[in-house]
């Protein structure tokens, strides 16, 4: 941001009281025609703190672009106090492709911040994202699903050691924070290191969109503006209740022995007991079955959601709660059935 508050990146300026909408060009084709990505910056009349909201790093993840584009073109933002920075699609060519990767020599945009402009194509595109767009802010939502066939309960990852990301954390008020780094290049990691504390939101599945998750992020959005004072929205959100989980705790993907047809007995965000049984995987007689149980009592994060497995194919993600956690966790899948 400049003296007089504008918020400027290479091309271009966004004065107080303005929002631009660009196409920001990245990288080029094979036919030499631009790479472009979209992004909405909205900049306050009033000041404060500069935030980016990005989705869509990997592109098949389609939830977070949804609540990107809400924030910034259906939300009423004329008393904004700071400045928006909204990224819905970083990687275009992966979103075109509605793949995961880059299609360029298949590689992962979010293992290449915060990028270097004479490097690899994706490790210049993520330089050109993250110089402009990234490091001039305060903060960043990073909004994920989980990959094809697999779906994700909404949480957030964050280093909780980083005093700026917990608190960052704790205010999108959702019921589980993974508490993390992150691998070397992701998004979040590279930019809490270099002083712009950011989380990542999971929430779902790839290839669609799903409306309540969409609308339990937008809340969560809404809760990060009242904790940094960006608008005039309601108290920061709390969840009913809320586990950390550190690498103290359990956790881990439970995986297949065998191959054969999945019969999930639960679904994502449920807690299961040690000993449950998770799901049964059959062969395609079902003379052949193999029950897979919780090897402790834990809630599932994510859970396949492809009905097919290999051995060694993840099953779901399960992670563990502490006992004061658990019982109101339980008290509340009661009354709910």
């Amino acid at each position: 941001m400049t003296d007089d508050g504008a918020f400027t990146y290479n091309g271009g300026r966004v004065d107080p009281g303005e929002t631009q909408n660009i196409r920001y060009g990245i990288s080029e084709t094979y036919l030499g025609d631009p790479i472009r990505i979209p992004v909405t910056i909205i900049n306050g009349e009033q000041p404060g703190p500069t935030a980016f909201l990005s989705a869509a790093a990997h592109g098949d993840e389609l939830n977070g672009i949804e609540v990107v584009r809400e924030v910034a073109h259906e939300w009423d933002l004329s008393d904004l106090a700071g400045t928006l920075v909204c990224l819905p699609v970083l990687n275009v060519p992966g979103f075109l492709a509605q793949q995961r990767y880059l299609p360029i020599y298949d590689r992962d945009l979010n293992r290449s911040f915060p990028g270097r402009e004479d490097s690899t194509s994706a490790k210049r595109m993520a330089n050109r994202i993250y110089t402009n767009f990234i490091a001039p802010c305060d903060f960043g939502l990073d909004f994920h699903t989980s990959t094809r066939g697999r779906t994700n309960m909404l949480h957030v990852r964050a280093d909780m050691a980083d005093a700026a990301v917990h608190r960052l954390a704790l205010a999108f008020g959702t019921n589980v924070v993974l508490d993390t780094e992150g691998s070397d290049g992701t998004l979040r990691r590279e930019a809490s290191k270099d002083g712009v504390p950011t989380i990542t939101i999971e929430m779902g599945e790839a290839h669609r969109f799903q409306r309540g998750l969409i609308d339990e992020a937008l809340a969560g959005v809404e809760s990060v503006f009242a904790e940094y004072t960006m608008l005039n929205t309601p108290t920061v959100r709390w969840p009913g209740w809320r586990t950390i989980i550190t690498s103290d705790q359990q956790k881990t993907w439970i995986r297949s022995d065998v191959g054969g047809i999945v019969d999930m007995h639960h679904d994502r965000g449920a807690l299961v007991h040690e000993g449950d049984v998770i799901c049964t995987i059959t062969n395609p007689f079902k003379n052949d079955d193999t029950t897979v149980s919780a090897p402790f009592t834990g809630l599932m994060v994510g859970l396949l959601e492809n009905p097919v497995v290999y051995p060694g194919n993840p099953l779901c993600h399960l992670v563990e709660l502490g006992g004061r956690t658990k019982r109101v966790v339980e008290r509340q899948q009661r009354s709910t059935r």
